[in-house]
């Protein structure tokens, strides 16, 4: 299997005169070394992480290109002899319309599509969609799915559609559900996911499996894998959900289990930096205008009314930013990629008492990681960590709320209204609208055709409007683990 990446740009080529291959045992370095990519192409110009070798076509081998592909490890990297089947599919006669029913081995997407005349291409991940080929027979799969973590809108909206997807495209009639998170797999009973089971699940929000933080044991979930002879693993959580995926598809292969591990990232504050959006965060925008609508209409209506709603972000202020341009009521947003501080000259009492002169009324919207730091230093800090190992943040609403009141009431001896509004589980806990369900089964379905065609231990999503397999090891390095603090004008 000899896959020849080429640019659409540049026509014929004539074949390569190199092939670079990367060990595909060493995924620890290949974790470490992702943030070296774009100052080591002349080193490592063009690799994969199967033991199948990726070329890169030039038309003068003397010039590097710097082309990565960043590729997912697959069922054949420790079972060669793995044989494959036809893809279904191509009978299907809702496909029969379609020109080009599978994705071309390949096809890549580019991570960065904002490039100057001599730069490097850069890295590149490879397509998401149905292969010609499979690695499961239907009436061989059995299929399982996990959900962890918080709450957000969506998840079952991908429940839902990874049974539909396995059901109606693949012919799969065996799929379980495992109820409450990871410890679900050796602690509780399964469930068994049909479509009519899961038919109107989308509807409700939370989890239709039910959820739950930590409880990850990769020996315990791996020997029940192997016991319930489950071949297909997909897992809905966030980064630290998906660095136990990531451990867990290490375990398979290191027992060499024919088991494709497939992840669905959520995060419901859009951190992830890699992909364009995270499932739910549409909703969770929407959702936090009822919020932003009360505060303003409550502080309107009294004299020097404030209002404060904290929303979602833990490391990203992506949601308060949006629901703070959607809303158009806001005075003032406080992101964790924005430093603020309290007193002083353009400090926020400082912008507070102006508004309030002149409008008689102010709203702020904060997210919940703002001003970490500073409240740190007037507060006796926890470091504590939640089961998932997400570090515990001190609560910033009611924080600006006490030093907002005593500011103006003691100090500037004013009489102010605080209105405090927190909807945090309001957003979580309600279904998914229409943009966040069209995406949530675009996720779920790339997640099966990845499995179906022998990918293994990958996450999905898009990456610049196209679906992409992302290596699911380098998810803990995209988010929390290592806190991005995302650069807003290199997403938009």
């Amino acid at each position: 299997m000899d896959l020849s990446i080429s640019s659409p740009f540049r026509g014929a080529f004539p074949a390569p005169t190199s092939t670079f291959i990367l060990n595909p045992k060493s995924r620890c370095s290949h974790s470490l070394n992702f943030f070296k990519h774009q100052n080591s192409y002349s080193k490592n110009p063009f690799f994969s992480r199967q033991k199948i070798p990726i070329r890169a076509q030039v038309s003068d081998p003397a010039v590097d290109d710097g082309f990565v592909i960043d590729d997912v490890p697959h069922l054949t990297d420790f079972l060669p002899d793995l044989p494959s089947y036809p893809n279904p599919l191509q009978n299907s006669q809702a496909y029969a319309i379609v020109k080009q029913t599978f994705v071309r081995p390949e096809d890549v997407v580019a991570q960065k599509i904002v490039v100057q005349k001599d730069s490097s291409r850069g890295v590149h991940f490879r397509r998401a969609g149905p292969r010609e080929k499979v690695y499961f027979k239907s009436e061989e799969v059995r299929a399982c799915i996990v959900t962890c973590g918080g709450l957000c809108p969506g998840i079952n909206t991908v429940i839902r559609e990874i049974v539909c997807g396995l059901n109606y495209m693949y012919g799969v009639d065996d799929i379980l559900g495992i109820q409450g998170g990871y410890r679900g797999f050796y602690s509780k009973n399964t469930s068994t996911l049909t479509p009519k089971v899961v038919n109107d699940i989308h509807k409700r929000g939370g989890t239709f499996l039910l959820t739950s933080r930590g409880g990850h044991d990769t020996q315990k979930i791996v020997d029940n894998i192997q016991d319930r002879g489950i071949n297909q693993v997909y897992i809905i959580g966030g980064d630290g959900t998906q660095r136990g995926a990531s451990r867990i598809y290490e375990e398979v292969e290191k027992r060499g289990l024919k088991v494709a591990v497939a992840g669905i990232p959520k995060t419901i504050d859009n951190d992830i930096a890699v992909i364009d959006k995270s499932f739910g965060f549409d909703t969770a925008v929407e959702e936090a205008q009822r919020a932003i609508n009360a505060a303003h209409v409550e502080v309107e209506s009294v004299e020097n009314g404030i209002g404060i709603v904290k929303l979602m972000g833990r490391y990203s202020g992506f949601i308060a930013m949006f629901a703070t341009l959607a809303s158009r009521d806001v005075d003032c947003c406080l992101i964790p990629e924005s430093p603020f501080y309290l007193e002083g000259k353009g400090g926020l009492f400082e912008f507070i008492e102006e508004r309030l002169k002149e409008n008689g009324h102010i709203v702020i919207v904060a997210a919940e990681g703002a001003g970490q730091e500073y409240l740190a230093q007037s507060m006796q800090g926890i470091d504590e960590k939640d089961a998932s190992g997400n570090r515990l943040l001190l609560d910033v609403g009611l924080w600006l709320t006490q030093n907002i009141k005593d500011h103006f009431t003691k100090e500037r001896k004013m009489a102010i209204n605080m209105k405090y509004i927190d909807p945090t589980y309001m957003i979580r806990a309600i279904p998914s609208n229409a943009s966040d369900n069209i995406y949530c089964t675009l996720l779920a379905q790339s997640a099966v055709h990845g499995a179906m065609a022998g990918y293994t231990g990958f996450t999905v999503g898009p990456v610049n409007s196209r679906h992409a397999y992302i290596p699911i090891f380098f998810f803990p390095y995209l988010t929390s683990i290592n806190p991005p603090k995302l650069k807003i004008i290199e997403r938009y």
